[in-house]
């Protein structure tokens, strides 16, 4: 079409929705380019008729996905230093009829024979970025220059020389040795700009043989333990099998082998081995680490997203950055039309996701797509989950490093996971504007979740992580959401793997920044590359088992939110019942959770998979046992020192000072015990103190993180066993929505009795305990309806309408749970 016979007010035709052509005025065309241009995609100084419009406003639509006339997706942007050979590469979806068992490592005496790199000869090979190197530009194709020949020509058809390939998207091999008929040594190359990380492995073998056994050994793997020692196998793929027998990924592999490599090498470097066969003679074969997940897979799902009429509806595709190789970083909006005001449609609570932030862990992105899938479905509950709530979507935070094929760094060469507490926009522009995104959410409404998917190479099954700083009962909250989602997916979620504890070094994770910011139920997710050892399965992950987690997610969500207090109160119980067996006290026993250590609440030491080492597990405490309290180390920092003494100087001493309201940096929070609350209400506070009270100009912590009004319910009707008993004296609540204590970063909401949430900006927000007690929620029916109906009426209809026959939550016996009323409002008795 030529852009130059349009009228003025018309500059360019898309296709709405896949019905028909229309054309969209020039008003909406200004506004999405001084949008963009806030971005630094386009300079022109406005659009016009001309032919560099028409490019415009091609870009335009290609950056949101969008189907377009003018051609296809965009191509990824390589940085200058990398060469791209011309071949897409395309894997189709399979799924095996049979579980695909681990397989028996081989251990050390059954290794095969180290051989040496200069008794062979170098059959690929590409030249590393210079040491010391840093990005500085990128492009499409990548390197300027003609393609360099890396690997060896074949002598003659009888030459059975394996031919290797990696210069294609997410492919990340250096080099390989032949060392033998059919032995090849590999060296990974490490993350771009940076001399470590070797953990992910995608590259192309041709000139194959059907009949002989090959043996692989990568020599450069960085982790000294990985779950290759516990079963896990590589994925092969071959071409011809995808096009005569409908075959995609399959494990594949024999003596399978981790082991430590040269010792005379520092860094240690350890070493990968497997045998394998190939099923056709002249195959083209791939080999990877995990079922491969590349950006321009993303692209094609949004594109196919995007033109689908029906779920279009709902999902709204826009760029939230660029990387720093020009690469778009995507942003989908999910929720149902509005069909309310405006006021109705911002008391929506926001669910924000986040995945792909380090690029080797391609299986975070297919529970990406799978959440996606149901979310956008016709399915009930997704449907409530659409009108219950706003979904914030960062499908692949990391574009550039899956791009290059890096294993978890960036362009910037560290790593974007530990950036968030103080990550530079220029040097981590997905991190930096996710975090100023949810900033921006939690002005206007409530994030009642934030989960980062990510994947996991050391232990098995499916498990989260946490942030446990509270104190008392209150500690218990963090575990009732991965609680759930382990009786919702049992074959594959782990609770006992799920930890919570907050290292020092994971301060800049996504999980604890967005946990500190405000958002309580702040997770991440992992995902092992391996499979699921539940129930005696003990077999990989398919692609469809990887999905299946995306259902489960959206299913626990709708537990977690569920305006039935039973159900919750059930959890509770469940958890604290568990955490008394794992201390090896008697249930019911007195004693709050106050004074026990993180660690000792949970089977064992090992943290996220950036860790070196796992460690020992921490031994259980009998209740004869004393608690050894570790001696806190003296504050060295001038900034410790003058930001406690500031706190001593407000509050007179610390003992004054609430859990909630501990020290940001510097030094620990101060635990509650087990019979003050930590909102400070006046039925809570211990007999016998007078606390003074805390201005927002005196306090010194940060913000306390917004619990939900039904966990506070919860907690407060719950097992009273190990809390001191409350004064007989009842206190009233105050009515007023202002009434809460201390200052926050993100604007509150606060809720008036109307119950329409409107945004107060300056005012501080009310805690939990201090909100106007409801028997119905204010979401989930208008005012107007409410108003004429009893408290107990109201909540049963809204719990009615919530669930509908929505399935029970099942003891892990199997035996199905009754289904009670909870109300979301926070009550207390």
């Amino acid at each position: 079409m030529d852009l130059s016979s349009c009228p003025p007010d018309r500059v360019r035709e898309v296709t709405q929705r896949g019905v028909g052509t229309g054309f969209v005025p020039e008003p909406y065309d200004s506004f999405m380019h001084s949008h963009l241009c806030y971005y630094g995609y386009f300079r022109a100084p406005s659009y016009g008729i001309s032919v560099p419009s028409a490019r415009c406003s091609w870009e335009l639509q290609a950056l949101f996905g969008c189907s377009s006339a003018w051609g296809s997706l965009p191509a990824p942007r390589w940085p200058v230093e990398c060469e791209v050979i011309k071949e897409t590469i395309e894997h189709m979806a399979w799924v095996p009829a049979e579980p695909e068992p681990f397989c028996q490592p081989a251990g050390p005496d059954l290794a095969p024979a180290a051989f040496s790199e200069e008794q062979g000869t170098v059959v690929y090979h590409l030249s590393p970025a210079p040491r010391g190197s840093c990005f500085t530009g990128a492009r499409v194709g990548g390197s300027l220059g003609p393609l360099s020949s890396p690997a060896a020509p074949l002598e003659g058809p009888e030459d059975s020389t394996l031919l290797f390939e990696s210069r294609f998207e997410s492919g990340n091999l250096q080099e390989a040795i032949k060392v033998g008929p059919y032995k090849y040594l590999l060296r990974l190359r490490p993350d771009l700009y940076t001399t470590k990380h070797t953990q992910w492995f995608y590259f192309r073998v041709q000139n194959t043989r059907r009949d002989p056994l090959y043996h692989f050994t990568i020599v450069n793997m960085a982790k000294p333990k990985s779950l290759y020692g516990k079963g896990l196998r590589p994925l092969l793929y071959s071409q011809r099998d995808a096009q005569t027998r409908g075959i995609g990924w399959r494990r594949v592999g024999d003596n399978i082998c981790y082991q430590r490599g040269d010792n005379s090498k520092e860094p240690a470097s350890f070493c990968l081995s497997w045998s394998s066969r190939f099923p056709h003679d002249g195959d083209t074969c791939f080999f990877a680490h995990s079922y491969p997940y590349t950006y321009s897979d993303l692209q094609r799902y949004l594109r196919a997203l995007v033109a689908d009429p029906a779920r279009s509806r709902y999902c709204a595709v826009q760029v939230l950055c660029r990387s720093l190789a020009g690469n778009p970083i995507y942003l989908l909006t999910i929720a149902h039309p509005a069909a309310g005001t405006t006021a109705m449609s911002a008391a929506k609570r926001a669910v924000v996701l986040s995945a792909r932030v380090h690029p080797g862990e391609s299986g975070s992105s297919w529970a990406m797509q799978g959440f996606l899938d149901f979310l956008l479905s016709t399915h009930p509950d997704a449907r409530l989950l659409r009108q219950l709530f706003v979904f914030k979507v960062v499908p692949m935070l990391n574009p550039d490093g899956v791009v290059v094929g890096n294993s978890r760094c960036s362009l910037a060469g560290s790593d974007p996971n530990r950036a968030y507490g103080t990550a530079l926009r220029a040097s981590f522009p997905g991190v930096w504007h996710l975090r100023d995104m949810i900033e921006r959410v939690l002005a206007e409404r409530e994030v009642v979740l934030y989960c980062d998917f990510h994947g996991h190479s050391r232990k098995n099954n499916v498990f989260m992580y946490g942030s446990d700083g509270g104190g008392g009962r209150t500690r218990l909250c963090q575990r009732i959401f991965p609680w759930m989602l382990s009786k919702n997916a049992p074959p594959q979620f782990s609770f006992p793997s799920c930890k919570f504890k907050v290292q020092k070094s994971k301060a800049g994770t996504g999980r604890v920044v967005m946990w500190r910011l405000g958002v309580t139920n702040s997770y991440t997710m992992e995902v092992a590359f391996s499979g699921s050892t539940m129930g005696g399965r003990s077999s990989h992950f398919t692609v469809e088992d990887l999905k299946s987690l995306g259902y489960h997610l959206c299913d626990t969500l709708l537990d977690f939110c569920d305006p039935d207090p039973a159900k919750l109160q059930q959890c509770l119980s469940e958890v604290d019942r568990l955490l008394q067996q794992r201390m090896g006290r008697e249930p019911g026993s007195n004693g709050g959770w106050s004074d026990v250590p993180t660690s000792e609440l949970e089977s064992s030491t090992s943290g996220s998979d950036s860790s070196v080492s796992e460690g020992p597990p921490a031994a259980p405490r009998g209740p004869a046992q004393a608690a050894k309290r570790q001696r806190r180390k003296p504050l060295k920092s001038r900034r410790a020192r003058n930001a406690l003494r500031r706190a001593n100087s407000g509050h007179g001493n610390r003992a004054s000072i609430p859990a909630s309201l501990g020290t940001w940096r510097g030094t620990p929070r101060a635990q509650p015990s087990g019979d003050t609350c930590p909102h400070r209400c006046p039925d809570r506070e211990p007999r016998g103190s007078n606390p003074s009270p805390v201005t927002p100009q005196a306090r010194p912590g940060p913000p306390r993180p917004r619990q939900q009004p039904a966990l506070q319910s919860a907690l407060r009707r719950g097992s009273t066993a190990r809390e001191e008993p409350r004064s007989t004296s009842s206190a009233t609540l105050p009515s007023t929505a202002g009434a809460g204590r201390g200052r926050h970063t993100a604007r509150a909401k606060s809720q008036p009795a109307g119950g329409t949430g409107t945004v107060s900006h300056p005012q501080p927000r009310p805690s939990a305990c201090h909100r106007r007690v409801t028997a119905g929620s204010a979401r989930d029916a208008a005012p107007e309806a409410q108003a004429g109906l009893p408290g107990q009426q109201r909540g049963q209809e809204a719990a009615a309408r919530w669930h509908g026959s929505r399935p029970r939550l099942t003891a892990p016996g199997g035996a199905a749970r009754p289904r009670a009323l909870r109300c979301c409002a926070c009550a207390r008795d």
